[in-house]
């Protein structure tokens, strides 16, 4: 991620503290990649092992998060269990889901560090942004 962005994340939750997690460990990733047979992407991994799972414009799921209990882990093995028994959306299975759109559709990093949304209801793929620090800063605003 950005040196830019980082700071304005960094100083936006030094001031909301509760909208923020546990900084993840290196051990900790490495074993939700190897569970979840994934390679997350780096600019992913910088703002988990700094804010943990955090707000940062929505909310961003680690492995523990600010405002919710449920980590990339729960929500991945959720969404691909879910897309498994509709018979949708079988590239979940080499995805991660780091958030949700507030409606229950999985927000989910590809292998090639896109964000996508997959929408249960149009059954359509939506590609949000071409990486997660690209995410980040088209919707994080301080306030």
């Amino acid at each position: 991620m950005t040196p830019e962005l980082m700071d304005r994340l960094r100083r936006f939750l030094e001031k909301h503290p509760g909208m923020r997690g546990r900084a993840a460990s290196p051990e900790e990733i490495a074993k939700a990649e190897d569970e979840l047979a994934v390679k997350m992407a780096d600019d992913y991994k910088q703002f988990i092992r700094e804010f943990g799972g955090a707000w940062a414009g929505i909310d961003i799921h680690a492995f523990s998060n600010g405002s919710s209990r449920e980590t990339v882990v729960d929500l991945t093995r959720r969404s691909r269990s879910l897309f498994d028994k509709l018979g949708i959306f079988p590239e979940i299975n080499r995805c991660y889901v780091i958030a949700d759109d507030g409606s229950g559709n999985p927000i989910a990093m590809s292998e090639s560090g896109e964000v996508l949304l997959f929408d249960i209801d149009t059954g359509e793929r939506k590609r949000l942004a071409a990486s997660f620090d690209d995410l980040v800063a088209e919707n994080f605003a301080e306030w």
